[in-house]
Parts: structure tokens; C-alpha cells; sequence
């Protein structure tokens, strides 16, 4: 009810402000530039404006209307270009150059003719004037990293994304998992942010990362939009980050590379893992060797260009496998190998018509080689490799059409194939090996599960802008449509659980078969503990689609003061989950100013709502980890007569024959146990921990209501100062509920905390759930026994919510003719929320109003300095500071103070987390300490026959050596933030920022 209200009273202000007024607007780049009087500061009328492409020189023109302005379409966001006037009887010339287009956007810029008596006064401040400008046109709040400055910043391996914390906003996040994002928009996890190259998708849509992480040898640069942005964007409740990629030109130029980050062999020694630029942890002896190559030009002149990218990174690392009972004690070396492949053809038809075709080919092999980073069981025979495959073809096309509509029409197809563990033994089946105390000595044969994701994409867009008058309108629509295939599940060729005795053990000690111990060499008539097998190995799927409409009017109300009203509308059919109506009603309107006060003094402000899509593993979930038996259908019933589950909810359409591991009742002799095939009946009767369903009301896209208001001043021609204050509510988050959640039994008495048990507290559930001989069961409809049914039973709801405020302040100073540059940046923010990814469970009975607390990524302090010292020619130097304030900590239970029990409460979950939250303690009550980075860049360029050619540049992250514990990228279950005990009991450090680190490098400048 509330996002309709605030809709019908938008779309209402939307009416009384300009309804006469209403025409349609077509996407792509737009170039407008205002020329005004610079004694007078008056606008100029009549005045031809030239706009020239740096690299191609075409020309165009248009000249100012009546308010100074000359409006220039179908500009390509993919090149440089030089504004400029030419002299007049009154006035002499003015120009401003290398203008980088803002993608599918409005870029602005400004020309001050001096009268012809000022020029000769004025020269030295109108060339600087062109380096600092101030947004007169919107409210967005955005930042935009260019080309310079990713080859200029200490990046760490060429990724772009290692430049975007730095930015406001923007903080390095904690990870749900290895390869997740590792930034975080608004505080808010990174599978929210939307992701796109020259503004088309670049999702892989089952968990919410890249799909194709662009190197810095192709980006021209990256805009990123947090707040308040145009409804030509959307997908995204949260923030946007668009790579726009290179171009050839007239003239050829390229590069080629060689970077390489030694290693140990140099680096400061730590007792801690550091991760590979995938997020996996390394340690001791990691290197990594990256060389390629770029190369662009014409293939007509002014009429084709072309450029390619080719980039590979080699890693080498150790693992140690230890296993004393067996002699064995080994180094295991692994690799990973990541292949970039780009190519982009521009082909200029007319000045009317353009057509851009890009091809992005990805390819990363990640190898669990075994052992463990300090020395671990996981033999070679269990190893695995993460595999990601990946493509996207685009083919866009601009045009102009009359003198005063321009329209882009645009498609993609991409291809991602996300193989989390390939096996290096496919066929075999699993082991775990254990002494003869029972405790493992050694996993071996295949790496014991699947997860294999394929999904194929198309995406269609066809955008519209219309200038007429005071009036700048757009009008798009874009249809997404990705079909999925996942192959899930344990192991097809069956687990098992084996105990060797002494004498056997001895036997195989005295065989030294050492690291490659594999299931065959385990004796025969070892005892079998358990044997399970995977009852359902086959691929499944579905098809998501998204449909998106939007227009928006930018109204020049006055020459100082600029409106914007949007509205957009989306719909993604999974949202109907497991009943028969979708969400529907995600109308997003979206309002803003840009009022200019003084020359040199911007004030702006906006109101935006903006929708999410579903992320498909939300949907593939509830198929994966449910089943359809008839026990649990029982069971679901039992919950609709308790009115737990809707009387309506249709259980053929919330349950599906998912993934389940089913354990033989029957004794079982070594690798002679029966097939998936043999156990399918197991299915109706195994009992499960956990089951899920498809929420048979459906689900809710997240939205977020975004607020801003901010103010730009230019105290002098090369520096700018912005502060921009930010609310972000954001509505319908994911998290799971329990259906048969125990009776809550809140911990709150620190000094009389009394343990449930698991026993005790499933007597409690709305199906109690008891045990005898034979197992777990629960009786429903007075004597009916169920045996294949589930302790917990989850489904996805959409209730979350997260609110974030800042106020961010940003002061830069531009090189002009100084030695030096620099950027200073402070964000103050707060983000609470009671969801932190998809899978939140609440930690005692769905009690989410207890979760709602700082939220994992909150910080209240960041700092952030870049600095530019040119001190020589053709030498930079770049130091960067960055200071965050500790990020919040959950203190769990000390597990010997209570019986060496984690699950306080017996609910059988503490998800997340190593034990239930201490007593007396809430979730994210505490803070680590303080973290404080400095690093350094430095890069020379050699000159040959008078042209910069060869770069050396060297790289050191953390000059300081600073153990830092708090504020940097690491998995969530590895990082500080869990403690034992109750606060100001101590921090025991887990993990920790990467100690100094060096990397070196070579590039050749064509």
C-alpha cells in the first residue's frame, strides 16, 4: 500500500508540472553544450558549436539556441572529442578538450567566450576552467573512474574493480562467498548491484557477480551511479556499474604487457591467507605472471575501427597435505589460469548511423589441488577445479532520425558456465578415511559434490531521445531473458564413511603410497560406518524474464534550474514463485533538481524507487533442496490445517523432486554399495535436517526508496568540492523462514543461560518432531507416522529490509599547470538491516526484528586520498590512503562454558556463525578496530625517437605494513567478525589484510 501511495502521488506532481509538456525521449549519449558571455555571464545565442572526435576528426555542428544551449546527438560515449567555437567579430574562440561522453546519459559542458579585448587577460584561466566541472544538469550522485586514472592507481593484477572502493559510497565488502563481490554499494551486499558493459548486462543471474570482469586493458573507464541515476537504468535496487569499453581510431595504438607480483620471495611473511584475484584463499608460495596485449586502429579511415584486448594471468600456490598416521607430509602445488579475450568493430555509416559489435570471451580455471593451506587431509585423488566459461556478443546500433530524435537499437547474447567443482576423478566414489580412534586421516576419490550452472542470455533494447525546446525526453524498453540448466547434488557414485583398524592402518602406512592415495588402495574389508548416495543426478532449470518500460523528461524549467521526472516499470516472471500471480506492481517513479545558485555553486536533489529482479538462485533453491515425497506432502498438509502454510498453496507447485542424499539402512561392504538407481525409494522415507519450498504467495522484487540532496562548489578553475547527504530504504529484501521453527527461547540472561536440546526443542515445533530406534519421525492426523519428512521446512520470503544514511564529501583538485593532483574523500554512514544475503536465517525463531541491527558491511568512517605528484616528466607518482573505522562483530558462545554445546537454543541451526550468539549479546553489538592502508605507485616512462614508449612501474599495497583485521575482502566465515565470549572479552584475530606486498611491471605504449 505504501509504494502505491507514494506512486499515485508522483505520478500526480508529475502531471501538474509539466503535462503539456509531455513528449517521449529516446536513450543513448547526449552532448549539450551551454556557451555563455564570461564577462556577463550571459548566455550567447546564434553561435556555431563544432564538435570534433579526437580520433577520427569528423566534424559536426549545431548552433545555440535562445537560451546559449547546442544540442548534439547519438554521440558516441566510446571516443574523445574536442568542443569548440570559432572567433567572432565580438567574441574570440573558446574549446574545450578530450570530452569523455557520460554512457547513455547527458554529458554537459561549458564554453566562456571572452570578449576579443579579454582575451590575452583570460588565456591561462579558460584552459583551466575546462578541468573542473560542475553537474548542472541532474541529481545523480556518481563518480567516474577514467582510463588515466586506472593505469595511474595501484591496481592490484589489472582489476578495475580494485579502484572502486575508493569512490563514495562504495567500501570493500565482507563475502558471503569466495568469488562474490567485493564491493558493496550503500553498505548493501554486492549481488544487489547491477553490472554492465557500454550499458548492457554483464550479470550472471544466479547469484548476482560479473559475468565478464573487464581488464583495464579494455575500459576506457567506469562510471558508477549510486543514488538517484535516470530510469533508463534499472534491475538494480541498490547501485549500477557500467564499464564502458575502448575504440580504435584513425591512428594505431595499443600496448603490450608484462606484470608479475613475486611473491613470497619478497613480500612481508604473514601468519594469515591472503586470497588470488578470485577470492580464494592462497598462502605460502603464491606468485602470479600476467601478460598481454592491446591493439586498435582503422580498417577504413573514418569509417571502421577495430580494437583488441587479449590479457592472461598465470598463478602458482602451495597447499600442504599432512597426514602423520600416514607418513605423509607433502607440498601440492596448484594453479590458476584466467584468459580475457575482447574485440570491438565500430563501423561508421554516416553521420547518421553507427553500428558497434563487441565480443567479450572469459575463461577461469580455479584448482583445489588438495592438502590445506596450513596442511590439510584432502588428498589429489579429491581435487577438484572451479571452471567458468563465458561469452557476450553485442550488436548496437545509433542512428539519428529527423533533426531532433536519436534512437539506439541494441542486442545481446551471453553464454556463463559456472562449474564450481569439476572433479579430477568424476567416476570414483567418495571416501572419508578414518584411524582407528575415529578422528579422518585422509578424503580421497571424488571431490564429493556437484555444482554445475549454465545459463544462456538474451537481451534486447531499443531506446528513443527526443529534444524539443526546454524538453529532453527518453523512452525505452529492454526484455532480458536468461534460460538455466543446473546439475546439482552429492555424489552420484556414493560416500562413504570408513574406519581402518590399527592393523590395517599399519599396512597401508607401510605401502608409502604418500600423495597419491586414492579409493582403490583402501583395503576391502575396511568397516563401513555410513554410505550415502545422490538420488538425483540430473539437470534442471527454468527461464526468467524481465520486462522493462521507461521515460523520463529533463525540463530546462529556467536556465539555472533543471527538473527531472521519470517513471519506470518492470516485471520478472519468477516472481510468481509457487502460486499463480506475479508482482506486478513495480511502477518506479523517479524526481529531480539541479537548481545552479551562483557561477560557481550547484545545489541539487532527488527521490527515486528502484527495483530489483529476482536472483535466480532465490528460484533454483527452492527446486534444489526440496522434494516431493509423499511423507513431506503429509507434512505440508499438517502445516496448511495448522494455518502455518496457505489453505490455497497448490503442493504439486511448491515441491519438486530436488537434490537429496539418501543413506542405505542396510549394511554395506566397501565400494560395493547400491546405486541411486537401487535407493530411489529412500526418497519417500529419508529424513532431512533441512527441506524447502517455493513460497506459494510469491515473491516481492526488493525495492528501495533513495533520497539525495546535494551541493557542488568550484572554488577555483581546477578543483571542485561536492557533498551529497543519502537515505536509501530498501524494502523486500530475501531471507528464509521457517515453517516449523521451535518455540523461541531467547538467550537473553547472560548469567543464567540455560542450554535446550535439539530433542527438547523439536517437541516444541508446530510438527514435533520425535526419534526412536529407527530414526526421526512425527505423527500427524493422530496415528499417521511420517519418517520422509524434514526438522526444518524453509522458504524464501521477501520482507527484508535494510536503511542506509551518508553524507559524503568529496574535494578534488585537478593537475592543470601544477606538479601535483589529488582527491579527498570522507563518507559518513550508518547501514542496519536484518538480511544480509539471500539465505539470512533469523538466529531463534524467525525473529527477524532481532536481526535488525548494524548490517555486516557498516562502517561509520572511511577516508580515502589519491594523490598525483608528477615531479619529471613522464613520471607519476601515486600514493593512496585509505582509513575505515572497525566493522561490527558477533559474539557466539564459548563452547566449553556450556558443555561443549554451540546450539544453545536447539534449534539445529546456527547458520553463519560457529555457535549460537552468546547470551546476553545481540548480533553486531561489538567493533573491530580501526584499519589503515597506504599504498604506492610508481611508474616511468622511457622515451624513444620522442615519444613515451616502455613504462617500468612498480606497485607496493600496504607500504606501512599494517596488520590490518578489520575492512578488507574476506569470506564471512573466515573473517573477525565472530568472537568468542562476551564484549571486551578480547579479539582473537582469524584472518587479516595482506601484509606488503610488491608488484612489478613492464608495458610497451604503441
Amino acid at each position: 500500500m505504501r509504494k502505491w501511495f507514494t506512486q499515485l502521488v508522483f505520478i500526480a506532481s508529475h502531471c501538474l508540472i509539466g503535462a503539456a509538456h509531455a513528449q517521449t525521449t529516446p536513450g543513448g549519449a547526449q552532448l549539450e553544450v551551454s556557451v555563455t558571455d564570461l564577462l556577463l555571464r550571459r548566455p550567447v545565442t546564434n553561435t556555431v558549436v563544432y564538435l570534433q572526435n579526437s580520433t577520427t576528426k569528423t566534424l559536426d555542428s549545431a548552433r545555440t539556441n535562445g537560451e546559449g544551449k547546442a544540442q548534439f546527438s547519438a554521440v558516441s560515449p566510446l571516443s574523445r572529442y574536442r568542443v569548440f567555437t570559432r572567433p567572432s567579430v565580438t567574441y574570440t574562440d573558446d574549446e574545450t578538450a578530450d570530452v569523455a561522453i557520460k554512457p547513455n546519459g547527458l554529458t554537459t559542458v561549458t564554453l566562456q567566450l571572452p570578449l576579443r579585448r579579454e582575451s590575452t587577460l583570460e588565456e591561462v584561466v579558460i584552459n583551466d576552467r575546462r578541468l573542473a566541472r560542475l553537474n548542472t544538469q541532474n541529481a545523480e550522485v556518481s563518480a567516474l573512474v577514467s582510463k588515466r586514472e586506472l593505469q595511474n592507481l595501484p591496481l592490484e593484477g589489472r582489476d578495475i574493480t580494485r579502484a572502486l572502493y575508493r569512490l563514495p559510497n562504495l567500501t570493500l565488502a565482507t563475502q558471503g562467498y569466495a568469488e562474490a563481490p567485493n564491493v558493496a554499494i550503500n553498505g548493501l551486499n554486492g549481488i544487489y548491484t547491477n553490472y554492465l558493459i557500454d550499458g548492457m548486462d554483464n550479470n550472471e543471474r544466479f547469484l548476482g557477480n560479473m559475468k565478464f570482469n573487464t581488464p583495464v586493458g579494455f575500459a576506457e573507464g567506469i562510471t558508477v551511479y549510486t543514488n538517484n541515476y535516470s530510469v533508463e537504468f534499472g534491475n538494480t535496487s541498490n547501485g549500477v556499474i557500467n564499464v564502458t569499453t575502448r575504440s580504435g581510431s584513425n591512428q594505431l595504438t595499443g600496448e603490450a604487457f608484462y606484470l608479475t607480483r613475486p611473491g613470497s620471495i619478497i613480500d612481508s611473511p604473514s601468519r594469515f591467507a591472503t586470497s588470488d584475484l578470485s577470492g580464494n584463499a592462497v598462502k605460502d608460495g603464491f606468485q602470479r605472471q600476467q601478460l598481454g596485449f592491446g591493439l586498435g586502429g582503422a580498417l577504413k579511415q573514418d569509417k571502421t575501427f577495430f580494437y583488441i584486448n587479449v590479457e592472461q594471468t598465470f598463478d602458482r600456490k602451495d597447499n600442504r597435505l599432512v597426514v602423520p598416521s600416514l607418513g605423509v607430509d607433502e607440498v601440492v602445488t596448484g594453479r590458476n589460469r584466467f584468459s580475457y579475450v575482447s574485440g570491438k568493430l565500430d563501423q561508421v555509416w554516416s553521420n547518421r548511423f553507427k553500428t558497434t559489435l563487441r565480443a567479450n570471451i572469459g575463461s577461469f580455471d580455479i584448482e583445489r589441488q588438495g592438502g590445506g593451506l596450513e596442511g590439510g587431509i584432502l588428498f589429489p585423488s579429491a581435487a577438484a577445479s572451479q571452471k567458468n566459461r563465458t561469452y557476450l556478443i553485442s550488436l548496437k546500433n545509433a542512428y539519428v532520425i529527423g533533426n531532433e530524435i536519436t534512437g539506439e537499437t541494441n542486442y545481446q547474447h551471453s553464454r556463463f558456465r559456472w562449474n564450481y567443482r569439476e572433479p579430477v576423478n568424476p567416476t570414483n566414489p567418495s571416501a572419508t578415511v578414518r584411524g582407528p580412534n575415529g578422528v579422518p586421516i585422509a578424503t580421497i576419490g571424488q571431490s564429493g559434490a556437484i555444482f554445475d550452472d549454465i545459463e544462456n542470455t538474451d537481451q534486447i533494447q531499443q531506446k528513443f531521445t527526443l529534444r524539443r525546446g526546454d524538453h529532453t525526453l527518453k523512452a525505452g524498453a529492454e526484455f532480458i531473458t536468461s534460460d538455466y540448466a543446473l546439475l546439482g547434488g552429492a555424489n552420484p557414485y556414493g560416500t562413504y564413511d570408513v574406519q581402518l583398524t590399527q592393523a590395517q592402518l599399519d599396512a597401508l602406512k607401510a605401502r608409502n603410497i604418500g600423495s597419491a592415495l586414492n579409493v582403490n588402495d583402501i583395503p576391502r574389508d575396511v568397516t563401513v560406518r555410513t554410505y550415502d548416495v545422490e538420488l538425483r543426478p540430473t539437470t534442471f532449470g527454468t527461464r526468467q524474464n524481465v520486462y522493462s518500460l521507461y521515460a523520463e523528461d529533463l525540463w530546462a524549467v529556467r536556465p539555472n534550474l533543471n527538473l527531472t521526472v521519470g517513471l519506470r516499470y518492470d516485471y520478472d516472471n519468477l516472481s510468481k514463485g509457487g502460486g499463480d500471480k506475479g508482482d506486478y506492481n513495480n511502477i518506479a517513479p523517479r524526481l529531480a533538481f539541479n537548481y545552479q545558485l551562483t557561477e560557481k555553486t550547484v545545489i541539487r536533489g532527488g527521490y527515486g524507487m528502484f527495483y530489483d529482479k529476482i536472483k535466480y538462485s532465490v528460484y533454483s533453491d527452492n527446486l534444489q533442496f526440496s522434494n516431493n515425497g509423499a511423507d513431506f506432502k503429509k507434512e505440508l498438509n499438517e502445516l496448511k490445517r495448522l494455518n502455518i502454510l496457505p489453505g490455497s498453496a497448490d503442493l504439486d507447485k511448491i515441491t519438486f523432486p530436488g537434490n537429496l542424499n539418501a543413506r542405505s539402512t542396510t549394511p554395506v561392504t566397501y565400494l560395493n554399495g547400491p546405486t541411486s538407481d537401487q535407493l530411489q525409494a529412500r526418497r519417500d522415507k529419508q529424513f532431512s535436517n533441512n527441506f524447502r519450498i517455493m513460497n506459494p504467495d510469491g515473491f516481492q522484487n526488493p525495492y528501495s526508496h533513495q533520497f539525495s540532496l546535494g551541493l557542488q562548489h568550484k572554488p577555483t578553475a581546477n578543483t571542485l568540492f561536492s557533498i551529497d547527504l543519502v537515505h536509501v530504504a530498501t524494502n523486500d529484501l530475501f531471507y528464509i523462514y521457517n515453517l516449523n521453527a521451535p518455540a523461541p527461547y531467547p538467550l537473553t540472561n547472560a548469567a543464567d543461560a540455560k542450554v535446550r536440546t535439539v530433542a527438547q526443542a523439536d517437541l516444541t515445533r508446530p510438527i514435533p518432531i520425535r526419534s526412536d530406534s529407527r530414526g526421526a519421525y512425527a505423527v500427524v492426523n493422530s496415528n499417521d507416522t511420517l519418517r520422509g519428512i524434514s526438522r526444518n521446512i524453509f522458504e524464501t520470503r521477501t520482507d527484508g529490509i535494510a536503511r542506509y544514511w551518508a553524507a559524503n564529501f568529496v574535494f578534488q583538485k585537478l593537475k592543470g599547470s601544477d606538479k601535483y593532483a589529488y582527491r579527498l574523500g570522507y563518507n559518513l554512514s550508518v547501514i542496519r538491516s536484518n538480511t544480509t544475503g539471500i539465505n539470512t536465517r533469523a538466529q531463534d525463531s524467525n525473529n527477524y526484528d532481532a536481526e535488525y541491527v548494524y548490517d555486516d558491511n557498516d562502517r561509520r568512517h572511511v577516508f580515502s586520498g589519491i594523490f598525483y605528484y608528477y615531479p619529471l616528466r613522464n613520471l607519476v607518482i601515486t600514493p593512496t590512503v585509505l582509513l575505515q573505522s572497525g566493522l561490527p562483530i558477533t559474539r557466539v558462545a564459548d563452547a566449553s562454558k556450556f558443555g561443549g554445546v554451540t546450539d544453545l537454543n536447539g534449534d539445529s541451526e546456527s547458520y553463519s556463525l560457529p555457535s549460537d550468539i552468546q547470551p546476553g549479546e545481540t548480533r553486531n553489538n561489538d567493533r573491530l578496530p580501526w584499519a589503515k592502508t597506504v599504498d604506492l605507485s610508481v611508474k616511468y616512462t622511457v622515451m624513444f625517437l620522442g615519444r613515451p614508449r616502455l613504462e617500468v612501474s612498480a606497485d607496493i599495497y600496504n607500504v606501512l605494513n599494517t596488520e590490518n583485521i578489520s575492512g578488507f575482502n574476506v569470506v564471512r566465515g573466515s573473517s573477525n567478525q565472530f568472537q568468542t565470549g562476551p564484549s571486551g572479552s578480547g579479539i582473537t584475530t582469524r584472518s587479516a589484510a595482506p601484509l606488503r606486498q610488491f608488484q612489478f611491471g613492464l608495458r610497451y605504449i604503441l
